[in-house]
């Protein structure tokens, strides 16, 4: 199915290409390539914005998803019953504040593609790339 990528902000130059291939290689790893899904890249500014009006947080945040089936716990797949709801929503990355958040010894877009999931992604990325991540996240929780 169709992966959607817009690059809606011009802070931080994407290349959209390269990307597009780390999430289709998560898409992989996760099993979900058969779904629709929407990654669209916004800067501080338009992630604060819809952290405010859905969360009622007003800072900037990495990520913000919509996720198109309702009551699914964290980490569960869709089971869909017809075509269309093959869909798992909308995925808005706060790439410039992922930017500020990245290590030096990491690479942009593997972080990009990656911030949200947890060890076990990143530890078969790496398997199948050859690259080395750690989650942004960790030792936060």
């Amino acid at each position: 199915m169709s992966l959607v990528l817009r690059n809606l902000q011009r802070v931080i130059p994407i290349k959209r290409a390269l990307l597009r291939k780390k999430i289709e290689t998560v898409r992989s790893i996760l099993g979900v390539q058969n779904f629709d899904v929407g990654i669209i890249c916004v800067d501080n500014k338009d992630i604060q914005r819809i952290n405010r009006t859905y969360r009622e947080k007003n800072i900037p945040t990495d990520v913000l998803s919509f996720p198109f089936h309702e009551n699914l716990r964290a980490g569960e797949i869709p089971q869909p019953d017809f075509p269309d709801d093959y869909n798992l929503g909308d995925i808005f990355l706060g790439v410039e504040f992922i930017f500020q958040q990245c290590k030096e010894d990491e690479g942009y877009y593997d972080v990009l593609a990656m911030y949200q999931k947890e060890r076990q992604v990143l530890e078969e990325l790496g398997r199948r790339t050859g690259t080395r991540l750690q989650p942004l996240s960790s030792g936060l929780f």
